[in-house]
């Protein structure tokens, strides 16, 4: 891809508003992440998790990101900037948290419904990207009423919050500052949506 996406995420990270970098341009370096699969075959889906090292600090980010062969209509505000893939032509690279697509295949994934895909390895389940639940005995039911919210600023260890509210929680692992795996939620499910299915 090129520009690569290391490259246009540093353009547009300093942009979002939980963006917690200081004191100068974003250092990126990709420490993990992993992909889901669009049923239709149209659109690229992929959680990258990238360390910055700006200002002397490191913090890592979640990244979701969707790649489409051609624009959302009205979803200019949604983009992350364009590519061109050395196979697949023009590419339009969107936040992936305001794409449809993405936002029901994490549905899929924390219903059980589809499993999560290795970042660079085609047709490979992913099993350390697991679902968590806060009552493992409470079945994972309809989500139309779940609030699911992606998690930017990566912490390791369980998602912060009300016991009563997190019901579940994508968690997924990046490598950390000494070289070794850190593991935290990058996705967490809150509200109604158990115990129903």
């Amino acid at each position: 891809m090129s520009p690569s996406k290391l490259e246009l995420l540093a353009e547009w990270l300093p942009e979002q508003p939980w963006y917690v970098g200081r004191g100068g341009a974003p250092q990126l370096t990709r420490v993990g992440g992993f992909r889901l699969d669009d049923p239709a075959g149209e659109v690229g889906i992929e959680f990258v998790i990238v360390a910055d090292a700006c200002g002397g600090e490191r913090t890592a980010y979640c990244l979701p990101m969707t790649y489409r062969g051609k624009p959302i209509p009205s979803a200019d505000a949604a983009l992350i900037g364009t590519g061109e893939h050395g196979v697949l032509g023009a590419r339009w690279i969107y936040d992936g948290w305001r794409d449809p697509v993405l936002l029901e295949q994490v549905k899929a994934l924390v219903s059980g419904t589809v499993e999560p895909q290795h970042a660079s390895q085609s047709d490979t389940v992913d099993p350390s990207v697991t679902v968590e639940r806060r009552d493992p005995t409470s079945p994972i039911g309809d989500l139309s009423d779940a609030a699911i919210d992606v998690v930017r600023v990566l912490t390791p260890g369980e998602p912060v919050g009300d016991a009563i509210h997190v019901l579940a929680w994508v968690a997924a692992p990046w490598r950390g500052a000494d070289g070794t795996d850190e593991t935290g939620a990058v996705v967490v499910v809150s509200g109604s949506g158990f115990g129903s299915g």
